[in-house]
């Protein structure tokens, strides 16, 4: 290959690399009181411990961990570590708290409620403040629970499908670490 051919050739592939190249990371300042609205995947794993109440009625405590990833242009990070706590009742539905927790160690809080449906159930969630960036924040969101892996000894895994929702922080400092307060 001649010199020409050989300087055409590295330029195309260091415009490809960049082309190619990770999309910057953006991150939407959550101060100002606007709302953020976001689409996203939850993805956990746990242990459930199961008890049975007669006939097809069960009740279940689990804790679950695992990764939060949103999308969408107003999101308010690309995504946490998710860890929630939940007790079931397969009767009367479910009721939780989850912590999300960003890559910056600030988290946000919120309550979980369990609807039961017609056509399966819909799990709620009602956030309620958080640290750091998320210290005070308020919104809520919902999705559905799939369980990919049910084992016998209580090992789950699973994920959420149509999560969506909005969170809107009205007072927030960058140098809070403390719970956020509930409102």
């Amino acid at each position: 290959m001649n010199r020409v051919g050989f300087r055409a050739l590295a330029l195309i592939v260091v415009l490809m690399l960049g082309a190619c190249g990770r999309a910057q990371q953006t991150s939407v300042s959550t101060a100002g009181g606007e709302w953020h609205e976001f689409d996203g995947t939850w993805i956990a794993a746990g242990t459930r411990q199961v008890i049975r109440l007669g006939g097809d009625r069960q009740a279940s405590v689990a804790k679950y961990s695992g990764s939060l990833v949103l999308t969408g242009p107003a999101r308010p990070a690309a995504g946490f570590r998710a860890d929630a706590v939940v007790f079931d009742d397969t009767k009367t539905g479910g009721v939780g708290r989850a912590v999300w927790t960003d890559e910056h160690g600030d988290t946000v809080y919120s309550e979980l409620r369990e609807e039961i449906l017609p056509a399966g159930s819909k799990i709620v969630g009602t956030i309620f403040g958080g640290t750091g960036r998320y210290a005070g924040a308020t919104g809520t969101y919902e999705f559905s629970w799939r369980f990919l892996v049910e084992t016998d000894d209580g090992n789950v895994q699973g994920q959420s499908t149509g999560l969506k929702g909005r969170i809107r922080v009205i007072s927030s400092s960058a140098s809070t670490r403390s719970g956020g307060s509930r409102s």
